[in-house]
């Protein structure tokens, strides 16, 4: 969702760095981390004797209500109405209360398959994530495409065994080498089907 469907990045940074002032922790350490991680797994890493669970519930709740800076990515709602209902869905290390909020905001459904922070116990880049969200839709692994603005979520999707697309909206296209294609704008990906229920995509 974040960095793919919504471009939220500068509103993420904003909001954990706020949290590193207010509770005296690294913002640099947080940002170098954070982007694609469930929040939870962020707060157990630069700051273990916190309660991380408390924490990344207030943090996410604050979050889920404040969309300043957050806007729609281009080619966004495009991509998703070429694909046909049931056939996609969003993977998130967010909870569910932000990403449904966050689709909302921007003018985005919220799809059958809504995988978020709430719904695994180890979360990217631990195939985890994409691994239900297939089972979810009802296709194999391999059947599926990723399509992913961070490290951790193309190091999950590749550990479950799906192709991967990066996109440079969060990461440099360096960053992002273990991905199977990178591009800089989802206008660069098409989806078409053979009216027999199989669907295609071409990366330009």
């Amino acid at each position: 969702m974040d960095g793919v469907l919504a471009d939220s990045t500068r509103a993420v940074d904003r909001e954990w760095r706020e949290w590193a002032a207010k509770k005296g922790i690294d913002g640099d350490a947080i940002m170098a981390i954070a982007h694609g991680v469930r929040t939870v797994e962020v707060i157990r890493r630069v700051a273990p004797h916190f309660d991380a669970e408390a924490e990344a519930i207030e943090i996410e709740n604050h979050e889920a209500h404040d969309q300043q800076g957050v806007v729609v990515m281009p080619g966004a709602v495009e991509l998703v109405r070429s694909i046909p209902e049931g056939r996609w869905g969003v993977v998130t290390s967010g909870s569910r209360l932000l990403a449904t909020n966050r689709l909302r905001h921007c003018g985005l459904p919220v799809p059958e398959v809504l995988v978020t922070s709430d719904d695994v116990i180890n979360g990217k880049p631990h195939p985890e994530p994409y691994l239900k969200g297939a089972e979810r839709m009802g296709f194999n692994p391999a059947e599926c495409l990723v399509i992913e603005d961070a490290p951790a979520g193309i190091a999950s999707g590749r550990a479950g065994g799906m192709k991967v697309v990066g996109i440079t909206s969060t990461y440099a296209a360096e960053a992002l080498g273990h991905a199977d294609a990178v591009v800089r704008k989802l206008e660069q990906i098409h989806v078409s089907s053979n009216g027999a229920g199989k669907l295609g995509v071409e990366v330009r």
